[in-house]
């Protein structure tokens, strides 16, 4: 199977092809850095770090673009509320954006080009649209006459005449149609500006993202995303403008993710309804954020909630404990083995499966399935304990822990050292349940004074105590560990 990606301008799923046979040319819209970014952006983010890398598991040589849009009114008021410089906001989201990508281990694309850096070439492409008579100047602005591209509104399969009737266009006497959009904006008091062939100024929001793909990859490329919010008018816009001023198609393959929903409404910071990625790494691995938004495909909505990522969170402690037990398994000495292995049809055939669902337009939802049935598998060699058995038994969980390794190059799940990772995840679960870790402490040293004592009935109460506050004890030859339930049922903690 050769992979297949939704494209949202033809409307279908259909065979990836890119301009030059091995090489993709991708990208895709960036921030606007007026504020900490949100989970919504992480999605998008992760959503492209997951396409960016499988592309390049696949072989394929991926130039990744992702612009900073920042120059927009958005960051100016902010800006003027603050009595800063813009400028000077901008990079102080930029850093955080950083900060918090870096966390959720999301690769930096090969370029990302800003706005305030990119005038020349948005300078430039206004200047062909308006030599080419696709747009016009009135009184310092610059509009993109709609009317002069006929394809206009193929992207969101809407005609000319439905836009107007169902949108909220800017009134201005200047244009000549109700939905002619700035390409060019005449500097206003208190904004920062540029000096062009029209006056100074600024851009308007869509000419930049062509302007700097064009730049980056030339007349065409291969794979653009963004968010489904981004299709009308942003996309819209990008592909009349670019498409106005080269007469080519302007990109191969649209990609749109989805939204992240509370309670069933898209999370926005205009509706104020959203949580910042600091406010939810500060609760959460990045693991655990990586993992939620994994478990439903790219193109639906995904709803979040405290129960969605307590589960997530319990699940990838799973996967980890199954990790930290395997590094002792692994390291026992055996015998080579000759003879078929345990689970060796699942083993054999664990890439292909990979494989097959992620070329299924980046089926990641597949692919979990396959990891829940191979962490089964290596659960089950773990509890080998027949002598004869048990060189099979490591052989095939090697086997299948290297194969976990190298699709890990695109989830990036498994990338921390498992007893980091647990110790990690049982701080911030007890920090979720407000447990006092020095009570835990206690208790549990308590309960080991009993055991010793052979004081069972001591011991049995202490374990229903910690019990009762959410804290699940395991007594190993190695002493006595513990986690905390990631569970919105469980009981209080003391």
């Amino acid at each position: 199977m050769t992979l297949r990606v939704y494209d949202t301008l033809s409307g279908e799923k259909r065979p990836f092809e890119t301009l030059e046979p091995g090489k993709v040319r991708m990208y895709v819209c960036g921030v606007t850095p007026y504020d900490r970014c949100h989970v919504g952006h992480a999605r998008s983010a992760l959503t492209y770090d997951i396409v960016f890398r499988y592309l390049r598991f696949s072989g394929l040589e991926v130039t990744y673009v992702r612009n900073f849009t920042d120059v927009d009114d958005k960051i100016i008021k902010r800006a003027n509320e603050r009595g800063v410089e813009a400028t000077a906001l901008a990079q102080e989201n930029i850093d955080a954006f950083y900060e918090d990508m870096d966390a959720l281990r999301v690769a930096r694309p090969d370029q990302e080009p800003r706005v305030s850096t990119s005038m020349p070439q948005i300078i430039a492409l206004v200047e062909r649209l308006v030599e080419r008579g696709m747009a016009y100047e009135a009184e310092g602005d610059v509009y993109y006459a709609v009317e002069k591209f006929a394809d206009y509104g193929k992207l969101g399969k809407r005609t000319l005449d439905d836009m107007v009737a169902g949108a909220r266009v800017e009134v201005s006497a200047r244009k000549r149609h109700p939905m002619d959009f700035a390409l060019w904006k005449a500097a206003k008091p208190g904004e920062p500006a540029w000096e062009s062939p029209w006056g100074p100024g600024r851009p308007g929001w869509h000419i930049e993202c062509s302007a700097m793909g064009m730049h980056a990859h030339g007349e065409c490329m291969d794979l653009h995303g963004g968010g489904q919010d981004l299709i009308f008018p942003h996309h819209e816009n990008e592909i009349a403008q670019s498409e106005g001023a080269t007469g080519k198609p302007f990109v191969r393959h649209w990609v749109h993710n989805g939204f992240v929903n509370v309670d069933n409404e898209k999370m926005s910071k205009s509706l104020g309804n959203f949580f910042t990625i600091a406010d939810v790494r500060a609760r959460y691995t990045p693991q655990t954020i990586r993992l939620f938004m994994l478990s439903t495909h790219y193109r639906s909505p995904i709803n979040f909630s405290d129960a969605a990522l307590d589960e997530c969170a319990a699940r990838i402690a799973y996967f980890y404990e199954t990790l930290r037990k395997l590094e002792v398994f692994l390291d026992q000495r055996t015998e080579p083995v000759s003879g078929p292995l345990p689970g060796e049809a699942f083993l054999r055939d664990f890439d292909a499966q990979f494989v097959e669902a992620m070329d299924d337009d980046f089926n990641t939802v597949k692919v979990l399935g396959t990891l829940a049935e191979a962490f089964k598998l290596l659960n089950e060699h773990l509890t080998t304990r027949k002598a004869k058995a048990l060189p099979a038994a490591v052989a095939a969980a090697r086997g299948l822990y290297e194969k976990l390794v190298r699709i890990d190059g695109v989830l990036q799940l498994f990338s921390e050292s498992p007893a980091d990772y647990l110790e990690r995840h049982r701080a911030l679960a007890a920090a979720r349940r407000d447990l006092d870790l020095a009570w835990v402490a206690g208790r549990i040293a308590d309960r080991l004074v009993a055991r010793s004592d052979k004081d069972w009935a001591e011991a049995d109460r202490v374990r229903d105590a910690l019990l009762a506050a959410g804290v699940v004890l395991m007594d190993g030859p190695n002493g006595t560990e513990w986690s905390v339930q990631d569970t919105r049922n469980a009981p209080e903690s003391p």
